[in-house]
């Protein structure tokens, strides 16, 4: 039951970073900003990523929304869903 909520609390912080990098991208990327916000490129983007090749961004020739970061939210939900159930 303790690995449970472990895993639980992991998830959160794994969406509570998705969220981090989806704000942090609407301000310019330079110095420590810039920095914070590579490194969790590096540790989110592989999960969104699976999300980016499915579902096209939106958007005209300026800006583009990209609703990935909110599906991958919505699947690790699931899996937290998932794993109360257990």
């Amino acid at each position: 039951m303790r690995l449970m909520f472990v895993l639980y609390r992991l998830i959160d912080f794994y969406e509570l970073l998705i969220l981090a990098e989806c704000i942090l991208s609407w301000f310019p990327v330079g110095g420590i900003v810039g920095d914070i916000y590579q490194a969790l490129q590096r540790i989110v983007d592989p999960f969104v990523d699976i999300f980016r090749r499915l579902i096209p961004s939106v958007g005209g020739s300026g800006m583009r929304l990209d609703f990935s970061p909110m599906i991958a939210i919505i699947a690790l939900d699931l899996v937290k869903r998932l794993i109360i159930g257990l």
